[in-house]
């Protein structure tokens, strides 16, 4: 019977969780696109409309002579979000997920998507119609067209569509082949949509919003000085902006024309050969600005013209006469229909390269770093309330579902000076649901009730006019995770920590250093599926270009330097059970012996003159230190962790103790209070294990 104890006991101790890694590798873990409608919320189309949507394609792309039709989940300008007036594979495939892209022929309709949306295809889109293509199991896109399609066939895009690259890789293939690859201006979906009756919407065109210097730190005037500076080194006689953050950032302009991203549909033309206002071309709606724009442009001393939105390939291809035998600058983002337009002159050279602002608008100038550490101040206070307000609501035995969580995180952020909205589609998983990487909870359809016994991941993130914010923090509900999950709670922190901490020589590249965020896991054999941190946006887009920290190389990477921010965000998701991951955005900073680092004090080198970098954390919200294995955490662990809680606890203690908030402050102090190694959990005991010492005790 001792022997069965034993044996009992060491099943349980060596039960580990298995290492989950998804089929799709993420850049990043919140989603980058449209939020996903999920399984079980939505009905698919009925089979009569898709029938009708399908026909009302196909007679339109027989009456111009296109065999197949290809149509991407894309905007035309490569935005990360879509508009509804974009989401057109939505709808005439019926998947409403945020990923996929359809082609459509005269006999077929297939529908390529990742792993996410695989069963959301089976619930929205109607099987008889549609042919799932599964991404990384099935062939791609350009595989099936030239193995399907005969020589001679004719395949179209809508050149807004795709990127100029994107472009070039399908047409060799297909050339290869003998089959066309045709751009056509109007997009052959939309004609489909008008033909039946069903137009589709009209594409936003909200006011602009000026965003003064006080929040900016420099007018608009001089950023595009700095770009004309850069311009006139090219030898570029034009610079067309595409990127509507770039546009943004550049004029000092935000909107509402798309969810959670404050930009607006826009091109913007800067030219070298003109002179004010007339070098300064902004396409935007019909070419009218309000007159608190203009006033808030003149202030900033920029004068510009603006034009309707409808004209920009129109003026490209003028400009690319006038211009004869001069450079233009096209990022290497732009549309193929941007540079189609552009080459319609004969004699122009191109110059192609990342964007220009891009570079500038990733390196934070003192007032924008000022906001940012401003707006996490504010929104640590939205955050320490919301959860505060879960674990007094479940403790009182009220019935709180995930989307009472994100209501509750958005009305408190709500409160906060120059809110200005979520940064994203709030991730709240609750159990099962947080090992969904990209999962949003939608108010519609069935609710997932948080229990006592979860471990909830919240993944969120605020709009303010000072600054954009992303935090995610998992807790377990009644502070007794598994051992399991103690023991990935704990990893993943040590990843956090490891790359939260590192010393780097300036400039060295996001990918190179990926792997401190990583080892902890990977020293048991877990990994996970996105990326590590992204660049964010001063009130800009949350993901923000060309600033990633990702396993794989990223090309136009700027490399690490001081006053960036990025996010850092390791995590372990156990399929159909849990999901952990602990995100901080920080700001890097120069490190040397004065800085304010937990390895400040053994600094005695910057890499022979290179310079060294570290990361300063901005987020501020605790860290659940009741779920961690502190015999797993090295003194270095601890110290960073009581230094970071001490930090939260005096910097947003004073604001609750003045708006009155008492009992949240008593629970943020027992959240900051240090941990020792004394704090090491106890063994848990399970009923198993007691039955069994209970038998082993009888025999």
């Amino acid at each position: 019977m001792a022997r069965a104890f034993v044996l009992i006991i060491w099943c349980l101790c060596f039960s580990i969780s298995r290492c989950h890694i998804p089929n799709n590798y993420y850049d990043s873990a919140e989603s980058v696109a449209p939020v996903a409608v999920l399984p079980g919320n939505v009905t698919k189309l009925t089979r009569s409309e898709s029938q009708e949507r399908l026909r009302a394609v196909r007679v339109v792309l027989a009456s111009r002579a296109v065999d197949a039709y290809i149509v991407p989940t894309a905007d035309a300008h490569n935005s990360q979000y879509i508009a509804p007036s974009d989401a057109r594979r939505e709808w005439v495939s019926g998947l409403r997920g945020s990923s996929g892209t359809s082609v459509v022929t005269a006999t077929r309709a297939l529908v390529w998507t990742d792993a996410r949306y695989f069963t959301q295809f089976e619930v929205e889109v109607d099987g008889s119609l549609w042919e799932l293509m599964r991404q990384g199991t099935d062939p791609s896109i350009q595989n099936w067209l030239v193995a399907n399609m005969p020589p001679n066939s004719v395949v179209a895009v809508d050149p807004t569509t795709y990127t100029r690259n994107s472009w070039n890789t399908l047409q060799a293939a297909l050339t290869r082949a003998n089959i066309k690859l045709e751009a056509i201006s109007e997009n052959l979906i939309d004609l489909a949509r008008v033909s039946i009756g069903d137009d589709p919407p009209s594409r936003p065109n909200n006011p602009l919003i000026p965003l003064t210097v006080n929040f900016t730190g420099r007018p608009s005037s001089d950023k595009i000085s700095q770009l004309l500076q850069q311009m006139n080194s090219r030898g570029a006689s034009a610079l067309v902006l595409t990127a509507l953050d770039d546009i943004a950032y550049t004029l000092n302009l935000r909107g509402t024309d798309i969810p959670f991203n404050p930009v607006f549909f826009a091109y913007l033309v800067i030219r070298t050969d003109l002179v004010a206002p007339n070098n300064i071309i902004l396409f935007w709606g019909n070419g009218v600005l309000s007159s608190d724009i203009s006033q808030h442009l003149a202030s900033e001393n920029t004068q510009l013209q603006a034009r309707p939105y409808a004209e920009i390939f129109t003026y490209l291809g003028t400009l690319a006469s006038e211009v004869s035998g001069r450079s233009i600058w096209l990022s290497d983002d732009a549309s193929h229909a941007v540079y189609s337009a552009v080459e319609s002159a004969s004699n122009v050279n191109i110059q192609s390269s990342v964007s220009p602002v891009a570079l500038m608008k990733v390196i934070k100038n003192e007032v924008e770093l000022q906001g940012f550490r401003n707006a996490h101040v504010k929104d640590g206070v939205a955050v320490v309330r919301a959860l505060y307000w879960l674990h007094r609501q479940l403790d009182a035995g009220a019935e709180v579902t995930e989307v009472g969580l994100v209501n509750k995180l958005a009305e408190y952020r709500s409160e906060e000076t120059d809110s200005m909205g979520p940064s994203f589609s709030t991730i709240a998983g609750a159990g099962e649901n947080g090992a969904i990487i990209h999962y949003s909870p939608l108010s519609e359809g069935p609710q997932r009730v948080i229990t006592k016994d979860d471990m909830v991941l919240v993944d969120s993130g605020g709009q303010y006019k000072d600054g954009t914010t992303d935090i995610t923090r998992t807790r377990h509900m009644n502070s007794s995770p598994t051992p399991e999950q103690r023991r990935a709670f704990t990893r993943v922190m040590k990843g956090q920590i490891a790359l939260g901490t590192a010393v780097l020589p300036a400039g060295i590249l996001g990918h190179t250093i990926e792997v401190l965020a990583r080892k902890a896991l990977w020293d048991i054999g877990l990994n996970y599926g996105h990326g590590t941190g992204h660049g964010v946006g001063h009130y800009l887009n949350v993901h923000e270009a060309p600033a990633w920290i990702l396993s794989a190389v990223s090309v136009d990477d700027p490399g690490i330097r001081p006053n960036m921010i990025y996010s850092n965000e390791p995590g372990y998701y156990e399929v159909g059970e849990y999901g952990i991951r602990h995100e901080d955005l920080v700001q890097t900073i120069e490190m040397n012996s004065s800085a304010d680092h937990v390895l400040a004090d053994g600094i005695i080198g910057d890499f022979d003159g290179r310079g060294a970098v570290a990361f300063y954390t901005i987020s501020l919200a605790p860290h659940q230190t009741a779920c961690l294995d502190v015999n797993l955490l090295t003194d270095l662990e601890i110290k960073y962790l009581n230094n970071y809680h001490a930090r939260v606890l005096t910097t947003l203690g004073p604001i609750l103790e003045q708006r009155g908030y008492n009992d949240v402050l008593e629970w943020l102090t027992d959240e900051c209070a240090p941990i020792t190694r004394s704090s090491a959990p106890a063994k848990v005991v399970t009923p198993l294990v007691l039955i069994s010492v209970f038998v082993a005790w009888l025999g």
